[in-house]
């Protein structure tokens, strides 16, 4: 068996941002758990992330049942169910056993149970009330957990296109001005010329995992100029969330699952009725910082439009400037 420490799990499986949720309520048991896990038993993150639905569905058919003891079964089961779903990244990250596979499973799973959750909850909400408006309460949820992924997707996908023809378009001045300094004399023409390259390019950015480019959140990344110029205070804010390793954008995805299965569950436990408005006001809170995020994408793409055209002038002012022959040269790379 391993012998994996408490420091091991940590350093080797903790984001360096996530959202408070995790950081405060999950992580501090699920690293207990993934030690135990990884230095006792041969469970593998698969195994995990079945475990974790298996339990989601178990706190739905809790939630279904709808009287207060069921629904803090529920909430309690949903915890549980998010805390092995933590897990099953932080063993495959520790083991190094990841695979595409096991992240396609994680991601399906993750939208089952929101999908069976919400389903289920405002089911059994309805059948004890006839109140059509928690039936619609569920599609708004399952809507808005599917809008969240698809936007997030999108955006991911649109500034890694931007980043890359920027990087692209960098490099390819740094290479023509390297070709005048060698004309000027300036450089010795034995020094080579680096053309870019996909992965080069891919690999500029230290701050290319999604969550980061979905956020827009690089402090130094010209894609970025625009939102840091307007918002100067927000770097200290980020800066001092970031020292406990969360993430600015409070109310995510998650918190609002949280606030939907398990936050809505424990009040209505209390005070019947109020499942649909704990519900309205986690939807308000990730909407608001989703329009951020929206907002922060658009200042982005217009930083974009500035920055390329920029750099194109630069390229068409040293390309008239080199003969016709120099630029037909191959490039020889390092």
């Amino acid at each position: 068996m391993a012998n994996f420490t408490l420091e091991d799990v940590r350093q080797r499986t903790y984001k360096a941002r996530d959202a408070w949720w995790t950081v405060l309520l999950v992580d501090p048991l699920a690293s207990r758990l993934v030690r135990f896990t990884a230095n006792r038993t041969n469970i593998t993150p698969n195994q995990l992330t079945v475990g974790a639905l298996l339990l989601g569905l178990g706190a739905g058919a809790s939630f279904y049942l709808h009287s207060w003891p069921w629904l803090l079964l529920g909430a309690l089961l949903y915890h549980l169910s998010f805390t092995l779903d933590c897990m099953d990244g932080k063993i495959a990250r520790l083991k190094g056993t990841g695979s595409i596979f096991g992240a396609w499973l994680d991601y399906i799973f993750d939208r089952v149970r929101v999908l069976a959750c919400a389903i289920l909850l405002m089911g059994g909400q309805y059948a004890a009330t006839d109140n059509v408006a928690y039936i619609w309460t569920a599609v708004a949820v399952v809507f808005l957990d599917m809008l969240r992924y698809m936007d997030a997707l999108e955006i991911y996908k649109v500034r890694g296109q931007m980043r890359k023809k920027l990087d692209t378009a960098n490099e390819e001045l740094a290479g023509l001005q390297l070709l005048q300094r060698r004309l000027a004399g300036e450089v010795d023409p034995a020094v080579a010329v680096d053309e870019p390259t996909a992965d080069k390019v891919l690999g500029a950015d230290p701050d290319a995992d999604m969550e980061d480019q979905v956020l827009g959140d690089n402090p130094n990344a010209a894609l970025q100029e625009s939102f840091n110029k307007k918002f100067s205070w927000y770097a200290r804010i980020r800066n001092v969330l970031k020292a406990g390793r969360i993430r600015p954008h409070l109310i995510s995805g998650i918190e609002f699952q949280m606030g939907v299965f398990i936050v809505a569950p424990l009040v209505a436990a209390v005070i019947p009725g109020a499942i649909i408005p704990v519900v309205v006001l986690s939807a308000l809170g990730m909407l608001a910082f989703e329009f951020v995020i929206i907002y922060k994408f658009w200042l982005s793409s217009k930083d974009f439009t500035r920055q390329i055209a920029k750099v194109d002038r630069k390229i068409a002012d040293v390309r008239d400037q080199l003969p016709q022959e120099m630029l037909e040269e191959p490039l020889v790379r390092n």
